[in-house]
């Protein structure tokens, strides 16, 4: 079992930065693929970054050259650092931990209860 706690989130003004942490308590995180998602008023819950145990990363498009995702495995920690935010980086950030059973194409998945990112303008 796995526990997912955010913490970073906040008030920044557009073009300002902030970065999330997501701490991971139980064994097996470095076999994890660590994502974040974002989830803003009215709208799905969408992708913004994962980073692979490999570390293989990738991002919507939108927040690509902005955002950064990172982790520490020793610490069990995943990072999003958000540079020249915009309004429409406004939501919800969920830390997501996913592991792929490929012999039985199952996935195991935590989340995490969410951190508010508000930007204003």
């Amino acid at each position: 079992q796995v526990q997912l706690v955010e913490s970073g989130g906040g008030l920044v003004q557009a073009g300002g930065s902030l970065r999330l942490s997501c701490a991971a308590s139980g064994s097996g995180f470095s076999a994890y693929t660590m994502g974040w998602y974002r989830q803003a008023p009215g709208k799905q819950r969408e992708p913004v970054a994962a980073i692979t145990s490999g570390g293989s990363t990738n991002y919507v498009d939108s927040v690509k050259g902005r955002f950064t995702i990172s982790r520490d495995n020793a610490k069990n920690t995943v990072y999003l650092q958000m540079n020249s935010l915009k309004p429409e980086d406004r939501a919800v950030y969920y830390c997501n931990a996913r592991l792929r059973f490929e012999a039985t194409m199952t996935v195991l998945e935590y989340w995490g209860q969410g951190t508010q990112v508000t930007v204003s303008s």
